[in-house]
């Protein structure tokens, strides 16, 4: 049996499954799903608004915009609200329709790109949208996560140091590769630790991130169509490139085991397992991060119909949790 490890005076920052029973490899899934806004993308949300504040970027009138697959749309909207913000989020066709109800409810506006820019893919048309707007309007105040420092810094600030106090004797830490803000900031703070830490990317098939050729990519939040200007390759020890499939086949072997986590995170145990079976011999303390929770893919992940037409009648038939990932 999988166990859930909650210290008494409980904190987003201190929990961890472990996931030993299901992976049949030591990894403990740091979940930071349980805040407002339901993602690891809190942080950076948080971070880049109060940037934004304290550089006088925002004003009286200002209106946030951002370009987003989801998380970060929903975290900000959570911001925007709370603190008195108007936020537009342009995301994309793949974004899960309960995600885009999520942010209209909690107060922001969306606009849904539905047509690929034939170089950049959905997320170069997401960016030209942006601009556009920004062009033609000097209320909008781009917070451009793809570039923003505060992106990287929230986790240079809070998310590695927590996993360091978790685990002293850490010795491998996988992190998905989507921004790559959190995989950097992590990255940053451990490559200066007292110990040696490797870290290992973890990235979709199809993502250019690391060079990879361009492919359909369907699940929101990790791989991207341009590569990122926050990603610096020389703090990353490794990478691991998932397929879809597999992605989805973590997915619902942590379900079956009480766990109901989203498609990046699928994609981040799948990369972690299988990169654990080929250099683990049984002695390493492994961690990966878990950016969020599966409520929000309900309707494509976990939803038959939508699994069969994407990916085939058998996408689900196997259990074999690591099948199909390979190492860069």
């Amino acid at each position: 049996m999988s166990v859930i490890s909650v210290p008494e005076d409980f904190n987003e920052e201190s929990l961890y499954v472990d996931l030993r029973s299901i992976v049949r490899r030591s990894l403990y899934l740091k979940c930071e799903g349980f805040n407002f806004a339901g993602s690891i993308k809190l942080k950076a949300a948080t971070e880049m608004v109060t940037a934004a504040e304290r550089d006088g970027l925002l004003r009286p009138g200002s209106v946030l915009v951002e370009s987003s697959s989801g998380n970060l749309g929903v975290a900000l909207s959570v911001i925007a609200a709370s603190r008195g913000h108007r936020f537009l989020c342009v995301t994309d066709s793949r974004c899960n329709l309960s995600t885009r109800r999520m942010m209209e409810a909690l107060g922001s506006r969306v606009h849904v790109i539905a047509e690929p820019d034939p170089v950049g893919g959905f997320l170069g048309a997401r960016i030209a949208h942006v601009r556009a707007l920004c062009d033609s309007d000097d209320r909008y105040v781009w917070l451009n996560q793809y570039a923003n420092p505060g992106n990287w810094r929230a986790h240079y600030r809070r998310t590695a140091p927590a996993i360091a106090r978790q685990f002293p004797g850490l010795d491998v830490l996988f992190v998905g590769a989507g921004t790559t803000g959190t995989l950097m900031g992590c990255a940053r703070y451990f490559r200066q630790w007292r110990r040696r830490v490797r870290v290992v990317a973890v990235d979709s098939v199809g993502s250019v991130t690391f060079g990879g050729p361009p492919a359909r990519r369907m699940i929101p939040g990790l791989g991207t169509s341009v590569r990122p200007p926050l990603l610096d390759e020389s703090y990353v020890d490794d990478v691991v490139h998932v397929e879809e499939a597999d992605t989805i086949r973590a997915c619902h072997r942590l379900a079956r085991n009480g766990f109901l986590f989203g498609g990046s995170t699928g994609t981040v145990v799948s990369g972690a397992a299988e990169w654990l079976s080929r250099y683990d011999a049984g002695g390493l303390t492994a961690v990966a991060v878990a950016p969020d929770l599966g409520e929000r893919y309900l309707d494509t992940v976990y939803q038959t119909n939508w699994l069969q037409d994407l990916y085939g009648d058998d996408v689900l038939g196997s259990d074999e949790l690591t099948a199909g990932s390979r190492s860069a």
